[in-house]
């Protein structure tokens, strides 16, 4: 039997293109192959279980790749409006917490079980435990190799993830591998929105810390990107939201990193430098352990005070203008040297993936093989931090889902 459409994967862009090519074309047959037992696994741990489903500010700047602007098509044709009017149809509404999306049941679980209600619902046959093991060219079509069966459809597309949270979320990257070996161009993979790893003699002493604070991650003296957020000090180096921001920049890069990090980000130096002063006046009679107790975690104060090369138990009053100056420059640029990262296990999202100029960007199909679709987490775009990998995942599934439903022509759908 010949399916009309076979998707690889049951993660977020796989169930919103088979729900949408049924939308669209009723009478078109769907089938949905999924290693693991159950579909969506990997999307109900997003968000840390509260699935932040998108953005109010997507701009293509926000994704990263060789050909970020590949995402920009699908991006505006499938807007946050778009997006809304999509998931409201399935019993998803979506409410706002600042320039972030949630599902109104703020869990990630209703999401999928919503898109796993329509999938079922509009028709589509969903085969679970069944891993892919190879795709071939067959009598104008195409021939998908299980470990169970083999199935034939006229289109395919790839909606499987590649590495980020491994094997017990489905991510094995071995879609990419078959397409890789088949002769597809692929840009190598590195993991994006994940921990840091640094030198640790001085983060191991400042272990479950936390500080608002600017991130740049900087390489020969140029930033690289920057945010701002609560950062959390690990054995291992740094985390937090605006860690996890700034580390998709490391992706291939060989050359020494670091991060600095500014835990005075709403003054200037020579602001600092002042209330310093004014410190060191008032609190002279204190011991240098405690100057810092009330303006920074203590901890913190503490590391800073050894960093500047001073003595805990020296007294206030024994600083010199040298000395604020160096505790100055310490707070404005903390910098630590980037050892790694946590790997594709920690990480929400990979970076690399199918090259996007083998892909048409209006359509999410292949140049050179007819019929052929890539969407989601398997091209090489990857988003911020907030929401913006599942919007990718949205506007790329709709896109080639309303490709397929016009019969592979370029039309509106309303």
């Amino acid at each position: 039997m010949k399916e009309d459409v076979i998707i690889i994967g049951g993660g977020a862009a796989g169930l919103c293109a088979a729900v949408a090519i049924r939308q669209k074309a009723p009478g078109m047959s769907v089938r949905l192959l999924e290693a693991l037992p159950r579909v969506g696994k990997k999307l109900a741990m997003t968000g840390n279980g509260r699935c932040n489903i998108t953005n109010r500010h997507i701009r293509p700047e926000r994704y990263h790749g060789r050909h970020p602007d590949f995402a920009a098509y699908a991006l505006e044709k499938y807007d946050n409006a778009g997006c809304e009017a999509f998931f409201g149809a399935i019993g998803v509404p979506f409410v706002y917490e600042g320039e972030k999306a949630y599902p109104a049941s703020f869990q990630a679980a209703s999401v999928v079980d919503c898109l796993r209600f329509a999938v079922q619902e509009s028709g589509v046959t969903v085969c679970t435990e069944t891993k892919v093991t190879g795709i071939q060219l067959s009598g104008g079509g195409y021939k998908v190799i299980t470990e169970k069966a083999a199935f034939y459809a006229d289109r395919v597309i790839l909606a499987a993830g590649l590495l980020s949270g491994g094997d017990s979320v489905g991510c094995d990257g071995s879609i990419l591998q078959l397409m890789k070996a088949a002769g597809f161009k692929t840009v190598p993979l590195f993991p994006a929105i994940v921990q840091i790893k640094t030198e640790t003699d001085v983060v191991r002493q400042l272990k479950g810390v936390k500080i608002e604070a600017g991130v740049r991650l900087c390489a020969g003296g140029k930033t690289l990107r920057e945010d701002r957020g609560e950062t959390l000090f690990c054995d291992y180096g740094l985390s937090g939201p605006p860690i996890l921001q700034v580390s998709g920049a490391l992706a291939g890069r060989n050359e020494p990193c670091t991060v600095c990090l500014d835990l005075a980000p709403d003054q200037s130096f020579e602001e600092l430098l002042s209330a310093l002063e004014r410190r060191a006046t008032h609190l002279q009679n204190r011991l240098l352990d405690e100057f810092f107790t009330g303006m920074l975690p203590k901890r913190i104060g503490q590391v800073l005070i050894k960093q500047a090369s001073l003595g805990l138990h020296e007294p206030v009053s024994a600083l010199r203008e040298g000395d604020l100056r160096k505790l100055a420059a310490l707070i404005k640029k903390w910098s630590f040297r980037v050892t790694g990262t946590t790997g594709f296990a920690n990480s929400q999202v990979t970076a690399g993936g199918l090259d996007t100029t083998e892909f048409d960007p209006k359509t999410m199909m292949c140049k050179s093989s007819a019929n052929l679709y890539a969407i989601g987490e398997i091209l090489d775009i990857d988003g911020d931090c907030g929401g913006f990998n599942l919007r990718w995942a949205w506007s790329s599934a709709l896109c080639a889902a309303e490709h397929i439903a016009a019969g592979g022509r370029y039309a509106d759908f309303k």
